[in-house]
Formats: structure tokens, sequence, C-alpha cells
């Protein structure tokens, strides 16, 4: 019986069991609902997608044509100053746009020094369009197109697109037109064709945004048409390298560079000079100076450097060796460091580069010096120097013989860089200290005004001097004394 009853248990179907078949009803409406669930959750999504691309779509800059990406808003770019001059430039509906250099720096995150602009805008109508807007424009450079606008005492350089019509090596002669890509054309590099509307819009005709991301220098269009349509391209090929630390992406290209600096004699002083400072000033990437002098560049320039080791010690120690804030590249003294002469062939480099006549001072005090920088220098004796001197020559002369050491010996002992360092550390502290005493303090001894006086009072600071500058005035006038009475100058 038990086994019978057991086999028609078996036997009963799921779907003739009441309690079974309300189970599987249950699970089934319960899948169902959660299967339209998921379905009607899917196209809501797809529906919210769909909405947040069109609002996408409308919050990021449909670029217009000829436009590759979107500069960050930053300050200098919204400054009334800045605003002012767009507004006036655009008042009749044609484009305005930054330039260059501001629009690469700024890609680049690095300060922005000058601010260009460049305008479809003649340059007649450029100057109406200012002074319309009470904003003085300055013919800079009229016969180039270059206008200078003056706002609140801060300058932008205002250029009308152009387009070569002839050119020399040095100076080309230009027309103006409103084709922004045909005015980038006649740039330099890749990177320097890079325009920028107000908006912070970019235009790239060149493919330059790609060239600046991977730090490449490339000429824009055939490099030898464009060395000889001006020269100092030359020296700016190399001074972006050497600034910037771009890297050379065509060996052909290089070449051409190359093969064309004897043309550099041809160009005028200010503009190698103007290249040659930022060269020798600059983080010196790639090594760019030892580059330059291996190719003969400086031949045609600057054919007194010889060599480019001390160059190189002394460009390691004013950027990377010293964290003095006194201590930095210095074009001057790094170009001392450059060049194999004494003062005076110093003081003709100088004149030929057309320097400044404190920077040709400088520069023939360096290479002829009054004082020979070592680290055993007393500090009587180092307050003595810096009162003759002054600050700046100390460090350039400590500096300079400094880095000549390490060209024998690259690992100086540690005691004798101790000692470098803190002589410069003092330097670069050091305030001037005047003299206690005046020459009305030898007329009032009674010593008659005239050379006498100059020749007393040149002989108290002199020995003044010698004693670290520490004597009190009551000390200088007792010594003054005491060479009166004895009718000499003692040392």
């Amino acid at each position: 019986m038990r086994g019978t009853f057991v086999i028609a248990q078996m036997a009963i179907p799921d779907f003739l069991n009441p309690a079974a078949a309300s189970g599987r009803w249950t699970i089934g409406a319960v899948g169902l609902l959660i299967l339209l669930f998921l379905i009607a959750r899917r196209r809501a999504l797809a529906k919210a997608h769909a909405a947040r691309a069109d609002e996408v779509e409308d919050i990021v800059m449909t670029f217009p044509k000829g436009a590759a990406g979107q500069l960050t808003i930053e300050p200098w770019m919204i400054s009334p100053e800045v605003s002012a001059v767009f507004a006036a430039l655009m008042r009749d509906g044609k484009e305005a746009r930054f330039i260059g250099g501001c629009v690469r720096n700024a890609l680049m995150h690095l300060p922005i020094h000058d601010i260009d602009i460049a305008t479809q805008e003649p340059p007649d109508r450029v100057v109406a369009l200012l002074e319309g807007a009470g904003i003085r424009a300055v013919p800079t450079g009229i016969e180039h197109g270059t206008i200078t606008a003056v706002v609140n005492g801060k300058t932008f350089e205002i250029t009308t697109l152009r387009r070569d019509i002839s050119t020399d090596g040095r100076r080309a002669t230009v027309a103006y037109t409103e084709d922004w890509r045909e005015d980038a054309g006649r740039r330099d590099f890749t990177f320097n064709t890079l325009s920028a509307d107000a908006d912070g819009t970019i235009y790239d005709y060149f493919n330059g945004m790609q060239d600046l991301a991977h730090r490449l220098i490339r000429f824009v269009g055939r490099a030898a048409e464009r060395v000889s349509e001006d020269r100092l391209r030359i020296l700016r090929y190399f001074r972006f390298v050497a600034v910037y630390g771009m890297r050379i992406a065509d060996r052909y290209e290089f070449q051409i560079v190359v093969n064309n600096a004897e043309h550099l004699a041809e160009l005028s002083a200010e503009r190698i000079r103007d290249e040659l400072l930022k060269i020798v000033g600059s983080a010196n990437h790639h090594d760019c100076v030892r580059m330059m002098f291996e190719q003969r560049i400086f031949e045609a320039i600057l054919p007194e450097v010889k060599d480019t080791v001390w160059y190189k010690r002394l460009s390691w120690l004013d950027s990377s060796a010293i964290k003095i804030a006194q201590v930095g590249p210095d074009p001057i003294r790094r170009l001392a460091a450059l060049i194999e002469t004494d003062g005076a062939g110093a003081e003709a480099v100088a004149r030929k580069l057309k320097l400044s006549r404190a920077e040709i001072d400088r520069l023939r005090r360096i290479k002829s010096p009054d004082w020979v920088a070592k680290p055993e220098t007393s500090e009587a004796e180092l307050r003595a120097v810096l009162s003759r001197l002054g600050a700046r020559e100390v460090i350039d002369l400590a500096l300079l013989e400094w880095s000549r050491r390490l060209i024998i010996t690259p690992r100086l002992p540690k005691a004798e860089t101790e000692a470098w360092q803190a002589l410069l550390a003092r330097a670069g502290t050091w305030e001037p200290i005047d003299l206690p005493i005046k020459g009305g303090d030898i007329v009032a001894l009674g010593i008659a005004p005239g050379p006498r006086v100059s020749e007393l009072l040149g002989g108290i600071e002199e020995w003044w001097r010698d004693g670290g500058c520490v004597a009190s005035r009551d000390a200088c006038l007792t010594e003054l004394a005491s060479r009166m009475i004895n009718n000499t100058d003692k040392e």
C-alpha cells in the first residue's frame, strides 16, 4: 500500500497540482514585469543619453572652418585693455585675432610677454579705429603694416594681414590681404602660424598644434624658400631649439639652415644681437650652443667663439647647480664665457653687436678684470672688492672663475665648492655702503677746494675699503687728520 501511494503521487503532473501551478504563474508574472521594466529602463536611458548629447553639442563649440581647438580663457585675453583694442578693431565687422607667440606660449603654459594682434583692416584704418576709440596709435612699423596701440600704459603690436610680393633675405615688400591662411603661409615655423580669436578659438592652417605638442620645429612650406625670404630665420631656428626645447623634425630642413649660415653676415647687427642674446641666455636645450658651434654657425657672426666648454660649465652653474636668488642665467656673462678674447677684443665684439654703453663696459671689464676671484677670499677683502666693483661684477667674476676651474677639475673638493657658494651668497646680499666722510669734511679742516681735496678723499676711501669698509666716521676723520699733519697719503 505504501508503495502504491507513492507511485500515485509521482504520476500526477504539476500543472494538475493547484499549488504548483499557482507558484509557476507567480514566478512567470514577476519575470515578465522585470523584463518589461528593463526594456522601459533601456529606452529611457537611450532618450536621456540622446538629450545629453544634444546638450553637449550645444555647449561644446562647433569650430568654424579652419579652426582646430580652443584656448582656455585666461586673464590676459579678457583684460580691459585687450577688450578695448579688439572692440575698436572689429567695429566695422572685420576680424581680429591673437597671433604668434602669445598663442604658442599659452598652449605651452608659458608666461605671455607680448600680446600681438593681427587684423584684416589696413594700417591707416587701424589708426583711425584706434583713435576713434580713444586709444593712442603709434606707427612703429607702418610701412610693414604694424601699428602699436597704447592703452593704460600697456602696448599691443597690431599688424595687418600680409602677403609677400618680393624679398631679399633681409626685408620683404608686402601687400595687404584679408586671407588668414595666406598670412599664415608667409610665417616661419608651423607653431608660429597659430592664431586665436577673442573667444579663444584656435585656427591652425599648417598643423602647428601637432608639431607644438611633439616639440617639433618645422618650416611652413619649403624650408629653402622660407630661409631665402629672411636669413634671420636661421638664428630663429636655433633660438626655438635653445629656448623652447624644440626637436629637429626634418634633417633635410636642418641641413638647409646650416648651408645658409654664411648669409647671416648680411643681416643687421641689431637683428643678430637680439637673437644671439636670447640663445646664449636660454636654458640651452639639447646643448644648442654646442650644436651651433659644431655646425659652424658662429663663423659668420661671432668668429671669436673657439669652443663652448666654458659656456657649458657656466650655464650649468647659473641655471642648475646654484640656488641663490641673485644668481641666474645672464646673456652678457655667458657671452663672455663663449668668446675667446681680451678686454679690447670683447669691447670690439660688443660694439659690433651694437650693445648698450653699459653692456660694452661690462663685457670689457669681465674679460679684463680688476680682481681675480678666489674661493678663499677673506671677508675684509670681499667687502672691499664689493664696495669697489659692486655686487654684479663680483658675481660675474666669481662664476666665471669657478666655471673655469670646473673645466680642469669637474669635481672640485667639497670645501672649495662650499666656499664659492658662500662667496656668491655674500655678494648676493651685499648692500652698498657709503664712505662715512665727504669732501666737505676735508674743506672744513682748512683744505681749499681743489685737487688736494679729491686726493685726500681718495686716499681715505682706499684705506677704508682695505679695512673692509668698517671704519667709522670718527676713525676716518682721525686718519684724515693724521695724513694732513704728515702731508702725505698713507696706505
